[in-house]
């Protein structure tokens, strides 16, 4: 399989974008679109948490589940979450159902909730400066880079969980703080503002 397909629609993508239609979906109309907003990256951390070990599909594909048990992510709301919480989401066949990655997500929002800037401007502050040209095959991207590793001990020194280097680089090619799309791809992603 080579980086860049072209999907039944006659449009080229990267490949793993055109594996499922939940993928192509997904593909064309989010991963690397520039995001901001403390609950939307709230809630793209904890989603990016808990694929830890998974495949994103699966993740992708529970989306919606996690949505309604975690309060559609409102960072004040998940922050207040208590035992009675924690055992409702472990009972809760909808979402992957992991007491440590549970009690992480609300840890980390109760360290959003300490960020006097705003989750988003802490996260966005890590963004690289932006590439002179997209990849040209994912084989000259890094899982790791300097900018993921230090996101990563920032969010660690402030008391985030489950947000090491490589879920904070996914991270950032998930809400466009990096365009790691293939050289030819038709999607056209804004500038990262």
């Amino acid at each position: 399989m080579t980086d860049l397909v072209i999907g039944a629609d006659g449009l080229p993508r990267c490949a793993w974008g055109a594996s499922t239609p939940d993928y192509a979906v997904y593909h064309d109309t989010e991963w690397g679109r520039p995001l901001h907003g403390d609950d939307a990256l709230y809630e793209r951390m904890t989603l990016e948490a808990f694929q830890s070990g998974l495949s994103w599909l699966t993740i992708l594909r529970k989306r919606p589940a996690f949505r309604l048990a975690f309060d559609e992510f409102r960072i004040p709301t998940v922050a207040r979450y208590g035992d009675a919480d924690v055992t409702r989401l472990l009972a809760d066949a909808g979402i992957v159902r992991n007491r440590a990655k549970i009690e992480a997500a609300i840890a980390n929002a109760r360290a959003a909730l300490e960020v006097p800037e705003g989750l988003s401007a802490l996260l966005w502050s890590f963004a690289p400066a932006a590439r002179p040209a997209r990849p040209a095959s994912f084989a000259e991207l890094a899982a790791i880079t300097p900018e993921s590793t230090a996101m990563a001990k920032a969010l660690k020194k402030r008391g985030f969980r489950f947000v090491g280097p490589t879920t904070a680089y996914a991270l950032m090619q998930a809400t466009g703080m990096v365009d790691d799309h293939i050289v030819g791809c038709h999607v056209t992603l804004p500038p990262a503002a």
